[in-house]
């Protein structure tokens, strides 16, 4: 089965959305381990804001060329990759952007079905790429297999990722590294717990 991946960037606080207010660069470092976890996908998960923001940015980029190497290598991979682009209703229309498509998911249990169906086609790994909303919809319904946060090093206001989540959600550490620009990637994987037992003091935990 295909694995669904969230990979986004984050601050310490968990906030997502709005990133052009807490996001200070992205070092070269940092840019070519995304672009490393972009090649074990072939479909990308996004909400309709986003989208419009990826359909304005990089098809200009991928035909002139511009930036580095590895902005370059990003460019292609986003043009042919599979695209969805998830609503809640089809009043707002898209543009238009190669191998792309319009999911309309009026409810969760309409957005679960249509995404746990797609794990189980054939194909490579699927990215859930942003935005911040339809993000915490889908870590909501657990069905997501792997984190990709690159943590910033600022605290701001905003919602967090966790925020619709009402029952705790255990996280196992798959690996972390750092970047010159202060940033870290943390990989997570659900954790789930056998037994939660509360403990009655702190000492209990030690």
């Amino acid at each position: 089965m295909r694995k669904l991946i969230l990979q986004m960037m984050t601050t310490l606080n968990g906030r997502l959305d709005d990133p052009m207010d807490w996001v200070h660069g992205v070092a070269e470092d940092q840019y070519t381990d995304i672009d490393r976890l972009y090649a074990g996908y072939d479909t990308v998960l996004v909400g309709r804001t986003t989208y419009e923001e990826m359909a304005a940015y990089w098809p200009t980029a991928l035909a002139e060329s511009e930036g580095t190497e590895t902005n370059r290598r990003m460019a292609h991979k986003m043009h042919e990759y599979r695209k969805l682009v998830f609503s809640r209703s089809a009043r707002d229309a898209i543009t238009d952007w190669n191998n792309t498509e319009r999911i309309v998911a009026a409810d969760d249990n309409e957005l679960a079905a249509y995404l746990t169906n797609l794990k189980q086609k054939q194909g490579a790994d699927i990215i859930l790429s942003g935005g911040s909303s339809f993000a915490r919809s889908v870590i909501a319904l657990d069905l997501v297999d792997e984190f990709h946060f690159f943590v910033y090093p600022i605290v701001s206001p905003g919602t967090p990722w966790f925020s619709p989540l009402t029952e705790s959600f255990n996280l196992q550490l798959v690996g972390a590294k750092s970047y010159s620009n202060g940033v870290v990637h943390v990989h997570y994987a659900p954790a789930k717990v056998a037994e939660n037992v509360k403990r009655t003091n702190f000492s209990e935990l030690l």
